[in-house]
Formats: structure tokens, C-alpha cells, sequence
């Protein structure tokens, strides 16, 4: 198939052979990234450390250094990049694939790259699901751009990306599914499902083949219990609702207080802080599963879990809301796994929790997810696929369902992802109207038999209008720097002494655009042309009109 079809296949809003090839490919290529990146973080890590995650191994001093050194090096490397493109994360990635269809800027990459690998190996707490959005996000994205690729298949590339690095990450693939539909794409379209499948897929096969088989989460082995229990999860739910709003709110105020203190100033407080609280408390420190799975299997006592609980706290949002490079949602699942297993003492004073402590561990996850994100369909899959252990839907329901409405309903908190993309000023939602035009290429739609005359007096144009009157006419004036291309119309004004013909200057839009910019240059006059130029903006290879325009969203409707 030559590119030229490739490119007209995309441009339309359905599921094909060719949509799904390249969701395989860019699955491929995200997985690759994010592999790589985990395994260079985590050489980092063993260079120090005696295993992944055991900060307790080494000495307090060491402790206290790591995050320093990791800091002094993510400075030179945004110093390198240039720190206006320190963009990072989730909340990024979303603003771009809403409102640059899934671009992701290659500086902002870079920085992504070495400050979550840096950060993630020091000791913050810090997920790396955050790098494994952009950097899947940003892989997958640039095949598109490369290519040229109409944008509304490049958004579908990005949505592939992050599935695949979300699956390669912690092969949890039906879980990376729901989480670009849910959080990313806000919205389920078959022909947008069918290639993140595939590639959630593709990323799941590729970490298994290189880390083998697991699962993070299997340490916590889900125990069934009697069914009185199941009224106190609603209880136990509207807790974590609260909790989270509690993180949600702690955190933005972080960003707030913080906000007019050089980046570097908030960098170096972030390492200050997780250095002292790190050497106190090596549990606190990191966002891997592997020091929380040593925590539960010492026993630890609930004073040990209480001050663990509050130290995490501290530093995850000190983390984030400073400016480190990495994820939210791996800190936020070990809050959720201590506040579970806490939560639990109440239940103690009845019977013996102590086979009960792993069930309600997980099941703080769920809830603590569901109430930061507002993700409760990828929540639930997260902690299903993290565990193995579909037993735990049920019970994961009940705690789900009392955390999100108490944390919206009640607490009037929103999505920490949304928090943030509004204190950055980066948009998001966009009327119904784009949102339908985005998700056509203007290569599906243009018409391509015209007429072009070159500089031609009207006489002949009139006499080609004459034969062909339904046949769109344009005239192509070349002068000195520039290309003018116009629409030539019978002129049904009935102006007195009044041309013959009319002609209308058209704004030119590249072949990768969507309906929906034709939209943005048409709808103040409503009316009129645009023309659609191939890779030099003095080729012409089609034409929409409003009328067109207004035909799709009709047939839409």
C-alpha cells in the first residue's frame, strides 16, 4: 500500500486493518522505550542498593545523598534541554493529545526520560507510571508525525502509546485499556479500543518476555471473610474518599505555596526533604511495590505503619507538588495498600484481621485510585490485574462506589490530574462540536475534482462554469513571495453593473489537519472554502466547503 493511501485509509473514523498494524507497531516501540527505561533506573539502583527497593540495606548517610546527587543531575539536564520545556507527566500528556492531537514535544522527552529514571533510582516517591505515559505517549506519537499521518490518527497512535507503556510497566494490559479510555481519551469509541488494545497487548507480551512472568501485587494474597464484613466496607470506603480528598487538597496547596520559587528552588527543597525523612525512614522512601512487600512481610506493628503512612504522605506530595519527575499513581496505591491495612483495627476488636490485613491492603488501593483519579473502571481493573485474583471485584465494588461519591459528592474533590491541569493553565475540554471534527481527517472529506485556472481572464472560466456549473472552480494567482488559491462562484448577489463571478480567498490547511480546524477558519463567516496542500502549501490536492462541513456533522448527529 503506498502512503498516500495509508494516509487516506487513517483519515476516516473506523477500525482497519492498517489502524490496527500500527497500533502493533507503536505498541512495540513504547514498550521498547519503557523497558529501557526500567531497566537503566534499576541498574542505577542496584549499583547502591542490595536488591530493588530495599533503601534499609544501605546507611542513612547514603540515604540522605541519593536524592541530592539525583537532583543535581536532573537540573543538568533540564539545564541542557532548557527548562522551559520541563513539562512532564500525565496532566501533559493529556493537554496534548486533547489540543495537539498526541504531539509530544522531544526536549520535554528527554527530560522525562533521564529526570523519572534519576528520580525514580534516588528514592523519591514517585511512580514511574508518569514517565511511562509521556515516554509511551511520545514514542508511539512520533512514528505519526514522521510519517505524516492524518492527526486523528496520531492522537489514536499517542492513546497506543500510553496503553503499551502502562502495560510494559506493570503488565497490567486490560488495566492500561481502561486507563487511556477512562483518563486519557475520555471517551470509547471501537475504532480508538480496538488498536489500544492491541498495543496494551503487544506491551505486555514484551515485558513478560524480558522481566518474566509477575505480577506486583500477588504478595498480597486476597482472603475471603464473612459477609457482615462487606457492610463495613461502605464505612471503609467513605474513609479513603476522605483521605484522598485530603491528599488532593495537600498537594495542589503545595503547588500553590511553592509556586513563585525558581524551579531549581523547589527541586532542591524536594530532595531536602526526602533526604531527612529518608534516612529516618528508609520505608517511606521510593514508589516500587518491592519495599512495601518487605513491609507487610516483617509484621509490621500499626505505630510502624501509622508513621510510615504519614511519612509517605509527606513525601509524595512534596514530590510532585515541588516538581520531581514521576508518577502519582505509585505512591498513591502504597498509601491506599498502609490506609487498608490500618483501616482494618476497627474490624479487630470482633474478630482476629490478621488473615484479613493483605484483602484490605488491596482493597485500599482500589479506593484510594478510584478517589485521586476519578478512575473507578480502571481502578478496579489495576487492582484486579495486580493481584491475579478476580475474587476481588466484589468486595473492590463496595469500597469503590461509597470512595468516589464521598470524595466528589461530599468533599467537592475533582481528579488530581484536572487540579493540575487547571493550576497550569493547560486546557483540556473541548466542545462537542471539535470533538466529533477531530476524529475525521480532512483527506476523508475534501473534494477532489476541481478545475484550477491559472491567472485566467473570467471570460474563460465563465465559459468552463457554463459546461460544468456544479464543478468546483479555483483560480491560482502567483505573485512574487506567494501561492493565492480562490474559489470562483456565479456571483448571486444581483448587484447592479456586478461581475459575473465571485471570488473568495481560501485559507490553506494542511492534509494531516481534521474537520475540526476546517471548522475553526469557516465558522465566523459560514461559509466559504478552504484548500488541503500536501507536503508544499503551493499543491493543491483538495477542497472542503462549509457546505461539506456541515453535511458530515449532520450525518454525525
Amino acid at each position: 500500500m503506498s502512503l498516500h493511501a495509508l494516509r487516506y485509509e487513517l483519515a476516516h473514523p473506523r477500525t482497519s486493518v492498517q489502524l490496527c498494524v500500527l497500533g502493533i507497531v507503536a505498541g512495540v516501540i513504547a514498550a521498547s522505550i519503557i523497558i529501557v527505561f526500567r531497566l537503566c533506573y534499576e541498574w542505577i539502583q542496584l549499583q547502591v542498593l542490595s536488591h530493588i527497593g530495599a533503601f534499609d540495606s544501605v546507611s542513612p548517610l547514603t540515604r540522605f545523598f541519593m536524592p541530592i546527587a539525583a537532583i543535581v543531575g536532573i537540573l543538568l539536564v533540564a539545564y541542557l534541554t532548557g527548562f522551559r520545556h520541563y513539562r512532564l507527566g500525565i496532566p501533559f500528556v493529556i493537554h496534548r493529545v486533547k489540543y495537539h492531537f498526541g504531539h509530544i514535544p522531544f526536549r520535554t522527552t528527554i527530560n522525562q526520560f533521564f529526570g523519572g529514571m534519576l528520580a525514580l533510582a534516588s528514592g523519591f516517591s514517585v511512580g514511574r507510571e508518569g514517565p511511562s505515559v509521556h515516554l509511551g505517549a511520545a514514542g508511539s506519537s512520533f512514528i505519526g508525525q514522521s510519517l505524516k499521518l492524518p492527526f486523528n490518527s496520531i492522537r489514536i497512535l499517542a492513546g497506543c502509546g500510553i496503553a503499551a507503556g502502562i502495560s510494559a510497566s506493570f503488565n497490567t494490559p486490560f488495566a492500561a485499556v481502561i486507563f487511556v479510555m477512562e483518563v486519557v481519551l475520555r471517551e470509547y469509541r471501537i475504532h480508538m479500543f480496538v488498536p489500544v488494545m492491541l498495543a496494551a497487548a503487544c506491551g505486555s507480551l514484551l515485558t513478560r518476555a524480558v522481566f518474566g512472568e509477575f505480577n506486583e501485587l500477588a504478595f498480597l494474597s486476597f482472603a475471603e471473610f464473612d459477609l457482615w464484613i462487606y457492610a463495613y466496607l461502605v464505612v471503609f470506603g467513605v474513609l479513603l474518599g476522605g483521605l484522598a480528598a485530603l491528599f488532593n487538597r495537600n498537594l495542589m496547596f503545595v503547588m500553590r505555596l511553592f509556586r513563585r520559587f525558581g524551579m531549581h528552588w523547589r527541586l532542591v527543597l524536594a530532595a531536602s526533604i526526602t533526604a531527612i525523612i529518608g534516612s529516618i525512614l528508609p520505608e517511606a522512601m521510593g514508589g516500587s511495590f518491592e519495599a512495601v512487600e518487605t513491609l507487610f512481610a516483617d509484621d509490621p506493628g500499626l505505630w510502624l505503619l501509622a508513621v510510615v503512612l504519614l511519612a509517605k504522605f509527606v513525601l509524595t506530595i512534596t514530590a510532585i507538588g515541588l516538581g520531581v519527575p514521576g508518577g502519582i499513581m505509585g505512591p498513591v496505591m502504597i498509601l491506599g495498600m498502609i490506609a487498608g491495612a490500618l483501616l482494618l483495627v476497627p474490624v479487630g476488636y470482633f474478630v482476629d484481621v490478621t488473615p484479613l490485613t493483605n484483602s484490605f491492603a488491596l482493597l485500599g488501593v482500589a479506593g484510594m485510585l478510584t478517589a485521586v483519579l476519578h478512575a473507578p473502571l480502571a481502578a478496579l481493573s489495576a487492582v484486579m490485574e495486580l493481584s491475579y485474583n478476580p475474587q476481588i471485584i466484589l468486595p473492590a465494588m463496595l469500597v469503590i462506589v461509597p470512595a468516589y461519591v464521598t470524595s466528589t459528592q461530599f468533599l467537592k474533590n475533582r481528579s488530581i490530574f484536572l487540579q493540575q491541569l487547571d493550576y497550569q493553565k493547560l486546557p483540556y475540554a473541548t466542545s462537542s462540536v471539535r470533538e466529533t471534527l477531530q476524529k475525521t481527517g480532512v483527506l476523508a472529506v475534501m473534494d477532489t475534482q476541481f478545475k484550477v485556472f491559472y491567472d485566467a481572464p473570467d471570460k474563460a472560466i465563465l465559459a468552463f462554469l457554463d459546461k460544468s456549473p456544479t464543478h468546483p472552480v479555483v483560480q491560482r494567482s502567483h505573485f512574487e513571495l506567494d501561492v493565492q488559491f480562490k474559489l470562483v462562484a456565479y456571483n448571486v448577489s444581483l448587484e447592479h453593473d456586478g461581475s459575473p463571478l465571485s471570488f473568495s480567498s481560501m485559507a490553506g490547511l494542511s492534509s494531516q489537519a481534521t474537520l475540526s480546524e476546517v471548522y475553526d477558519v469557516l465558522q465566523s463567516a459560514r461559509s466559504g472554502a478552504v484548500y488541503i496542500y500536501g507536503d508544499k502549501p503551493d499543491e493543491l490536492v483538495g477542497i472542503v466547503n462549509w457546505n461539506t462541513l456541515q453535511s458530515y456533522l449532520m450525518k454525525e448527529q
